[in-house]
């Protein structure tokens, strides 16, 4: 139904930025567990005009009110996990929208009001329920709902809605007329401003959100991080997003011959994973904010650099690597992340890109709703210890700041500054090596771009092996194990990958991860190359 929204968007006449709109109001609706209008993201944007990319910022902001022992209890010792996410404190000021805005304002093509028509639509007709959605209302999900989620999802006899049922929200409907014709003013000021710091200061552990925080959000918009690789260039997010991170593992794998091997090969995974685990080092380390604490950026990527840290890699997997030695006294950080996402990608008539990952952190967020959404918890992708040996952790908690993120989507260009590929994934902290592995696949492997995606996934961090065994061969099980690499089934959401290529001869073809419910699909151009969006939750 997101596709479809963007397409119809397209279909009218829309560009990119327009079509993201609308899949994000759609996403709001029918995959409320993942992604909403009070969550926050990142979008990469590719204009084809004049070949230039820009990175919106939309993460959520802190309250102004929020300090660093905040998740600490009575004690001192940091709270339960669970204990943090169904607080009021875990809310951060939400950024989507305004981050949308923003963008809209400078790529859009139709009237914002336009583009909320589909979900307000369907949230007001009403909409067959997804499995998804479904599996995480019911009694079987991993982190159960609570019970404002399932009065807000349930059917007028009063039990929780099922795959396959109809489900209108007419409180969403409203939410989205509102922002339609006001704009972000009207979420972000006025009642549902009003409602979402109701609801924040409620208990169990009230928060400190105020009017002032949500009416002084600012998304920003700022150049991308782009590296070589392959004889490509690599942009993402810069920090806070972790897209430094993906950049760092692409250039320590240049320093070795994966790009040789297949994915049949176990050594090829070696070197995957331990290049994983020292990128994870370094940005677990250092990455965060860069508004409040300097992030080695430079320092991350320098070739001299990239070079000792692969050197670290060796024949056999041995203990966590530590981080590397960059002159800045910092404390390990072991924050938590959720991952309850969605990203997806779009290519207008014009071949302007959109590649968006977006968030409300856990699944269906705080578990706290307004105005038939939910509310974010994204304040607990901080630390929640704020030192470490004595040294500040780089991603503490303060006022005003945002919590680091491993959300990275990616654009793809060529020497000549042409796109190649946009992608991205949900999935945590995993989301670098699931987009690390599909470029590899891509760029490295030469494989098509749904063969790319399809790969297993393997996430190695510390002392963690895990990923999917039973997509792996023995023999690359076995080569592993040799390798000091035990792998063993992971518990973290699956990968939810989506992307899109341009062929040689200027056609585009997407692809959807089998793993979740996406889709890629095209609408029929009357002019130009075929046009491609899609959606992966």
């Amino acid at each position: 139904m997101a596709v479809d929204a963007g397409l119809e968007i397209l279909g009218h006449g829309g560009r990119a930025v327009d079509a993201a709109v609308a899949v994000q109001a759609m996403l709001g609706l029918v995959e409320p567990q993942s992604s909403g209008v009070a969550g926050g993201a990142f979008l990469m944007y590719y204009d084809a005009h004049n070949g230039h990319v820009t990175a919106f910022d939309g993460r959520e902001k802190a309250p102004a009110g929020a300090h660093p022992e905040m998740f600490l209890d009575e004690h001192g010792k940091p709270m339960s996990y669970v204990e943090a996410v169904r607080s009021g404190r875990s809310t951060g000021v939400p950024g989507v929208m305004a981050m949308l805005w923003s963008a809209h304002r400078k790529f859009g093509a139709l009237h914002w009001k336009e583009l909320f028509q589909p979900a307000i639509r369907s949230a007001s007709q009403g909409f067959k329920v997804p499995g998804r959605l479904a599996l995480f209302l019911g009694e079987g999900s991993p982190f159960p709902p609570t019970n404002e989620v399932r009065n807000l999802f349930s059917r007028q006899d009063g039990d929780i809605i099922e795959e396959g049922d109809t489900f209108q929200n007419p409180q969403y409907a409203q939410t989205l007329e509102s922002i339609a014709s006001a704009g972000p003013e009207a979420f972000y000021e006025g009642n549902t401003a009003e409602a979402i710091v109701h609801a924040t200061h409620q208990a169990p552990l009230p928060g400190t959100m105020t009017l002032s925080d949500l009416s002084s959000y600012r998304a920003d918009a700022s150049p991308p991080l782009c590296r070589p690789y392959r004889g490509y260039s690599v942009c993402v997010p810069p920090p806070p997003s972790s897209g430094v991170s993906l950049l760092q593992m692409l250039a320590i794998l240049e320093h070795t011959d994966i790009a040789t091997r297949r994915p049949s090969d176990p050594q090829a995974w070696f070197l995957f994973a331990q290049a994983s685990r020292l990128i994870y080092a370094d940005r677990d380390r250092y990455v965060a904010d860069p508004r409040f604490v300097p992030v080695p950026v430079e320092r991350m990527l320098e070739p001299a650099y990239v070079r000792l840290r692969a050197q670290l890699i060796g024949e056999h997997a041995g203990p966590a690597p530590p981080a590397g030695e960059i002159p800045l006294p910092r404390g390990h950080d072991a924050t938590t992340e959720a991952a309850g996402t969605s990203h997806f990608v779009v290519v207008d008539a014009d071949g302007d890109v959109v590649s968006m990952t977006t968030t409300v952190e856990s699944i269906f967020g705080s578990g706290r709703t307004v105005g038939g959404f939910v509310l974010n918890n994204q304040l607990t992708d901080f630390s929640f210890v704020p030192t470490e040996g004595g040294q500040l952790v780089a991603n503490a908690v303060q006022g005003g700041k945002r919590p680091r993120s491993s959300m990275a989507p990616v654009i793809v260009l060529d020497r000549g500054g042409d796109f190649v590929a946009a992608l991205g994934s949900p999935g945590g902290s995993a989301i670098l090596e699931y987009n690390a592995k599909t470029l590899v696949g891509l760029l490295a492997w030469k494989l098509p771009l749904k063969q790319a995606i399809e790969l297993p996934n393997l996430i190695a961090r510390g002392d963690s092996f895990t990923g999917e065994v039973t997509r792996f061969s023995p023999a690359v099980l076995a080569g592993l194990r040799e390798r000091g690499i035990d792998l063993k089934s992971g518990h973290a959401e699956n990968s939810g990958l989506h992307g899109v290529v341009r062929l040689a001869d200027g056609t585009y073809v997407g692809a959807a991860d089998s793993r979740r419910e996406g889709v890629a699909r095209a609408l029929a151009p009357v002019t130009g190359a075929p046009l491609r969006t899609g959606t992966h939750n």
